[in-house]
């Protein structure tokens, strides 16, 4: 997540690898693990970058990219980059979970396009709208 965020605000300010390695204080490798997610940033190094790029170390961290990402529509959000698990599972981001209130055990909706993605929506969404067309009691 953090390389990715890295990767976003590197490229918005126009800066090259080598650039913004000499700008924090590391190699040009270095950077390039952090954006791969091979390594991360200590500290020292995670301050430079939030510094940098003016933005607060949270935003850095966690990918909170929706408010420095270019443009985002407004409604529009990008919370950043999940790992799907083992056995497929994933973890919606604590601000996602926040903003639209999915809370443990709510029972969400998987659709799918195979040009467009997946998409995750709450799964009283469709029981309403039956309802509403009388289809469902």
């Amino acid at each position: 997540m953090i390389g990715e965020t890295i990767v976003l605000l590197r490229k918005k300010a126009g800066y090259s690898q080598e650039k913004l390695a000499e700008k924090v204080g590391v190699s040009r490798q270095t950077l390039s693990k952090w954006e791969l997610g091979d390594s991360l940033p200590d500290i020292v190094s995670s301050s430079r970058l939030a510094e940098i790029f003016d933005i607060s170390l949270d935003e850095l961290v966690n990918g909170d990219v929706s408010s420095f990402a270019g443009k985002v529509k407004e409604g529009k959000y990008i919370f950043g980059t999940v790992t799907v698990g083992e056995k497929g599972q994933i973890v919606i981001p604590a601000r996602a979970r926040k903003l639209f209130n999915i809370q443990k055990g709510d029972s969400l909706m998987v659709l799918g396009d195979i040009n467009q993605g997946l998409a995750l929506l709450n799964s009283d969404f469709f029981t309403q709208a039956f309802e509403e067309m009388g289809l469902r009691k």
